[in-house]
């Protein structure tokens, strides 16, 4: 098995772009919406070092839980849907490193089982808003929430991640906005500023440039039809406590 990217070298400015998913180690792209691996390795380099303690409330498809084993970081993966949690398990269960790898069944705005200021980094990847739903129903998927909603749960999800998080330590979120009703709603300065009123302080911001979406087929032609742009970046913000 392949371990790691080759030619890796971290990124140096503020503009991101990885038109490959990634293929080393257990990743792939079949879970919809899942993050690049190139960007979960950036930050856990930048932020974080061998031994950490690293946290991901929306662990989704598992892309930071393998990505913090492979750079031997200990992590806490949470997730509302079962479902993603078993996936979360597939994609761990290789040897390497002897890093302790949980992965819990919570709610992102309750982690109870998690200490005050016990994770060293977190880094995560919440849904925007309703945009793709990932299950059909289960009490507590922020993915079913409509744009005010969401922002409203991200308050609680904002406080908990301070309250874990140790001081001088830094909290990364990747999140895009969405068009609702021919109009652009900015979710990810939305949600970073509720990351700020939670008291963090917004240390830096990346625009990530999205690849291989999967409708975006679907949408050139109407996007000209219509006359309106294709999001087609995301945005990495880095907070610090």
């Amino acid at each position: 098995m392949k371990w790691g990217p080759d030619g890796f070298e971290l990124e140096k400015s503020s503009v991101w772009s990885f038109p490959e998913r990634g293929n080393w180690a257990t990743h792939d792209s079949k879970y919809r919406g899942n993050c690049s691996p190139y960007v979960v390795r950036n930050l856990l380099l930048r932020y974080s070092k061998k031994g950490d303690w690293v946290l991901d409330q929306f662990a989704g498809g598992g892309t930071s839980l393998v990505e913090a084993k492979l750079l031997g970081r200990n992590a806490i993966g949470t997730d509302i849907n079962s479902a993603a949690l078993d996936r979360c398990k597939e994609k761990i269960a290789f040897e390497y490193n002897n890093s302790k790898i949980e992965v819990r069944n919570a709610d992102s705005r309750t982690l109870n089982f998690v200490k005050d200021s016990s994770i060293d980094f977190i880094c995560t990847h919440p849904p925007y808003a309703y945009i793709i739903k990932y299950s059909d129903g289960i009490e507590g998927d922020l993915s079913l929430l409509n744009y005010d909603e969401i922002l409203e749960a991200m308050e609680q999800v904002a406080m908990e991640a301070y309250r874990v998080l140790k001081k001088g330590k830094y909290c990364a979120f990747i999140i895009g906005d969405i068009r609702q009703k021919g109009s652009v709603r900015p979710l990810g300065f939305d949600t970073m500023k509720v990351f700020e009123k939670a008291g963090f302080k917004l240390k830096e911001i990346v625009i990530k440039q999205q690849h291989n979406c999967k409708m975006t087929g679907k949408w050139e032609k109407i996007s000209i039809e219509k006359n309106f742009f294709l999001l087609a970046h995301e945005y990495i913000f880095v907070l610090l406590k």
